[in-house]
């Protein structure tokens, strides 16, 4: 389980384009690392195109986007490109980051019990160390928090 003010768990995944990606990779920049359920789905479009639209205000507070879900490679390529997506999609399909992060979770839906992921953003300082954790995220107006956190660090 991460916390705040200890260090980020360090991860290797591969990317939308097919590539290797570390945290290490970002050493010095501001990451927002956002969890997110299953590509093409309602709320993880809008939260991915929002996002998007503000992709200019992060670019300007050298922060940097990594949006992760369960989902292959070949998947978020095309939610990237169906939605013109200027960030990396990583994909953890073994689970394993998802996991180290404690956002893999049993969920209900209709009485059903299920393992899913739990909507989280998770904002990592220059340094590696987790600067701030949004939890059971609500969509609309996140991206304004997630900038408004950045620009108080």
């Amino acid at each position: 389980m991460i916390e705040e003010s200890k260090k980020a768990p360090s991860f290797t995944l591969i990317d939308d384009n097919g590539k290797r990606v570390s945290l290490k990779d970002y050493a010095g920049k501001k990451i927002v690392l956002y969890f997110y359920p299953k590509d093409m789905t309602s709320g993880c479009t809008k939260e991915a195109c929002d996002f998007r639209d503000s992709f200019p205000n992060f670019k300007k507070i050298n922060a940097v986007i990594l949006g992760v879900s369960p989902d292959s490679a070949v998947s978020h390529k095309k939610f990237k490109q169906k939605y013109n997506l200027p960030f990396t999609l990583l994909s953890d399909e073994s689970k394993k980051v998802l996991q180290n992060y404690g956002v893999w979770k049993e969920k209900s839906m209709y009485g059903k019990k299920y393992m899913g992921v739990e909507r989280t953003t998770v904002i990592i300082d220059e340094k590696g160390v987790v600067r701030k954790i949004f939890e059971k995220v609500k969509v609309p107006g996140h991206v304004e928090e997630v900038i408004e956190a950045l620009e108080e660090k």
